[in-house]
């Protein structure tokens, strides 16, 4: 017989749904974008021992391979039946997906997902998330009602881009932060170095808190906000870096001004990807820009490892445009409705769920991110 007369069958799918996390999660985040390779077991049990919660697991496998691991955690009152994925709302709040997923896939996981849950809450997450287009694509075709509202703007520095038009950073900037350092000795001796990997212990991430005691969030805040003191999210990178793969991505440019922690630089660095998570410095030192000489080092180092695009996230666009950032792919949260009487009410009140965001700023086409994920690239 003829092979073009053989008929192709759909791939084997096998979904489950255990308590806890599944140990399939490492799998799928290794076969996941670069980008979101740091979604793995030990990122989603540091957020559920940092914040709490009782997790179960949703997995796809195809053809006897995880293609995409679902954590959820009960959100709000239980009679209301919204799940949402636990985690840490930096860089981004998603789950893992094979990159060779199929919409097969996320049809599998949403008809398991309705057994478990009336919604689902997805976000803060990035326009062209893996995972959210997964389910974008796959509650419409089901029946599911889509809901989103507006968080943030992003911004991304293209260093790629900024070194193929010419030096990058400029020789006058780099002149000029060499005459604040010199000022800046001063103070005392300086120490440039970085934290990555193995060199995550007690003392480094005490020196982060430190530093962000001294800051304007400990000043003008309550310091819930604050990323590394215990009455902030400290309890989460803590444990997190004890995956030795989410450790090696974690890292720290640091600035020591005679043997004190004087400020820092927190990223996340995946693949040639860097987030930019966290940026802070002791007042003492304001007048000589401590925290803008110590993360164009950062960059420097970035660039000699390999890094060609800078996440920056949202928030205070004014510094970020100076270096060099342009607005990226837009913050939203998501709810995904069930079909049925959820979906009815859950359309009914997306207005209301719109409005309960933040209004987007208008955009210039020149501005409009193109299709292309940046988040999904090497």
């Amino acid at each position: 017989m003829p092979l073009d007369e053989f008929t192709r069958l759909p791939p084997m799918l096998a979904v489950e749904c255990v308590d806890g996390l599944a140990a399939g999660i490492d799998q799928v985040a290794a076969g996941a974008a670069p980008s979101h390779r740091f979604l793995r077991y030990g990122w989603f049990a540091a957020a559920l021992r940092a914040y709490g919660g009782a997790a179960r697991t949703l997995t796809v496998a195809r053809e006897g391979d995880p293609a995409v691991a679902l954590p959820i955690v009960t959100a709000g009152p239980a009679w209301l039946g919204l799940a949402s994925v636990p985690g840490c709302y930096w860089p981004f709040r998603s789950f893992p997906v094979r990159d060779d997923a199929g919409v097969e896939v996320g049809e599998a996981l949403l008809a398991r997902l309705a057994r478990e849950a009336n919604a689902l809450r997805l976000g803060p997450v990035y326009d062209g998330d893996p995972g959210l287009e997964l389910l974008k694509a796959a509650a419409r075709a089901r029946g599911w009602a889509v809901l989103d509202r507006f968080v943030a703007e992003s911004f991304l520095l293209d260093i790629a881009a900024l070194q193929a038009e010419g030096t990058w950073p400029r020789n006058s900037t780099l002149r000029k932060n060499r005459f604040h350092e010199k000022h800046l000795g001063s103070h005392g001796a300086l120490d440039w170095s970085f934290v990555s990997g193995a060199g995550w212990d007690e003392a480094a991430f005490d020196a982060l808190a430190g530093i962000e005691t001294k800051s304007w969030i400990a000043a003008r805040t309550d310091g819930s906000d604050a990323k590394f003191t215990a009455e902030g999210h400290g309890g989460f990178w803590r444990a997190a870096s004890a995956d030795p793969v989410v450790a090696a991505m974690m890292w720290a440019a640091m600035l020591r001004v005679d043997g004190e922690p004087a400020a820092f630089s927190f990223d996340l660095n995946a693949g040639a990807l860097k987030y930019a998570i966290a940026n802070s410095y002791d007042p003492a030192f304001a007048k000589h820009s401590p925290g803008k000489l110590l993360y164009y080092r950062n960059l420097v180092r970035g660039i000699e490892d390999g890094i060609t695009t800078v996440d920056w996230g949202a928030g205070d666009s004014g510094y970020k445009r100076v270096i060099g950032a342009e607005r990226g792919p837009a913050i939203r949260d998501w709810l995904f409705v069930r079909p049925g009487l959820p979906a009815l009410v859950g359309r009914m009140l997306h207005g209301l769920w719109r409005r309960s965001g933040h209004k987007q700023p208008a955009v210039t086409p020149a501005e409009v991110p193109g299709s292309t994920d940046p988040h999904a690239t090497d």
